[in-house]
């Protein structure tokens, strides 16, 4: 008589998976590990350990056991490829090497890695960007990881992502630095009411025991306050992300003509591979006048287009970026007899231009166009914002998946008007 085969495991011992693959979570890691909540919520500061957290937890989802006819399926997702590449990068490599036997196949290029699960069956892990939508209908999900998940747009979790979840019952986790108070800080606060299947937590960069506090304390001595407290002490603060103030209140104007004996400035910022040319022309009163935007034209073209606006507005001087792609377009500016100057993009350059049209709203004495002239500028102006690296270096710029073409090419016409009148901003 043959014995009977043995029984497959139905469940897997989270924590003996982890101390198997090495990984030995720390206080409140352990904490979001150990809950059953169908919707768990955890808010955090950089390099407090919520990728690795993350990770751990899909590779135990995917390890648990299901029928061979019947395959697992896992997302990550996250507001682009690039941030969504940071927890699969961080599971390939686990899989790899502490469970190469479970792995069928691995297509980093398509963010794609299938296991064999504790049952037999197979476990389907994709990491997918939230700036595609489409991409993100269809299937149904046994569990779901939105990195980053302040900063995705709320129809995207209520329109798409949680439809992912109903057919399996699926379980997320939304992990995040805080960023204002949008739907994430609502998911958030679901959880801190522990309202049916929400979970949550908020923890500081510092509750990372592996994480030295002097380091910590050399970045709060370089980045502004509400920064720090935002990406270091996980606070929810309204704006906190935000660079640029009183944009629509000042959005109020008209384009103009050109009006004799009026100087006027401009702002060029040129096109990289995806990206947009603009140029943006402003008075000596600091309104702006003139927008051109577009793409995909051959360098000869642009430099006949701007050439001929700035020539008709009165020979405007322009300041252009010169970083890069730009330089050859400089040079035949300069060729073509516009009244230029290039000025290179750096960390420090690039502060000097934010810091002031930053002045000149708070100020109120720069002028935007209508949000219906300009829609793509206010958009921008609105959306730029400041990020904090894992080394501690502040950036400013557009969220993943958008431009900030059209911010740069204003910075740099205000640069040009930066003098005019008792309002001046010393170069950096």
């Amino acid at each position: 008589m043959t014995p009977p085969a043995p029984a497959k495991p139905r469940r897997v011992d989270k924590f003996k998976l982890f101390k198997m693959l090495g990984y030995e979570p720390h206080g409140l890691q352990a904490e979001v590990h150990a809950s059953a909540a169908s919707r768990r919520v955890l808010a955090c500061g950089v390099r407090w350990g919520k990728t690795k957290a993350a990770a751990m937890e899909a590779m135990s989802a995917a390890l648990l056991p299901s029928e061979p006819m019947n395959p697992r399926r896992g997302w990550i997702c996250a507001p682009s490829y690039e941030l969504a590449d940071k927890v699969f990068r961080e599971i390939a490599l686990i899989a790899r090497e502490k469970l190469p036997q479970l792995i069928r196949e691995c297509k980093d290029h398509e963010r794609m890695i299938t296991l064999t699960n504790l049952g037999g069956g197979m476990t389907e892990l994709r990491g997918k960007t939230a700036d595609n939508p489409v991409s993100l209908l269809g299937e149904g999900l046994d569990f779901l990881i939105v990195d980053e998940a302040a900063r995705l747009r709320p129809d995207i979790w209520d329109r798409y992502l949680t439809a992912r979840l109903l057919d399996k019952k699926g379980w997320a986790l939304l992990i995040s630095t805080p960023y204002g108070k949008g739907w994430f800080y609502d998911a958030w606060r679901a959880g801190q009411r522990h309202e049916d299947g929400w979970a949550s937590w908020n923890a500081p960069s510092w509750s990372n025991p592996h994480l030295d506090a002097a380091d910590i304390e050399m970045v709060r001595k370089r980045i502004p306050e509400m920064i720090f407290r935002q990406e270091y002490g996980a606070e929810f603060i309204e704006g906190a992300g935000q660079v640029f103030r009183n944009v629509r209140d000042l959005a109020t104007g008209e384009w103009r003509e050109p009006e004799e004996r009026e100087t006027y400035s401009a702002g060029l910022d040129l096109a990289r591979v995806a990206d947009y040319t603009v140029l943006v022309i402003m008075d000596s009163q600091r309104r702006v006048v003139y927008l051109d935007r577009f793409t995909r034209l051959d360098w000869a073209l642009q430099v006949s287009r701007i050439s001929a606006a700035c020539k008709r507005y009165n020979d405007a001087f322009v300041y252009v970026d010169s970083t890069g792609a730009g330089e050859p377009v400089f040079e035949a500016l300069l060729e073509a007899g516009i009244r230029a100057d290039g000025y290179a993009f750096t960390n420090a350059s690039k502060g000097a231009l934010v810091n002031n049209m930053s002045m000149m709203l708070e100020q109120r004495i720069l002028t935007l166009p209508r949000p219906e002239l300009a829609p793509e500028l206010i958009d921008e102006m609105e959306a730029f914002e400041f990020s904090v690296t894992d080394a501690g270096t502040v950036r400013t710029g557009a969220p993943s998946g958008m431009h900030d073409d059209t911010v740069c090419a204003v910075m740099l016409a205000c640069w040009g008007a930066r003098d005019v009148g008792e309002f001046e901003v010393q170069e950096v």
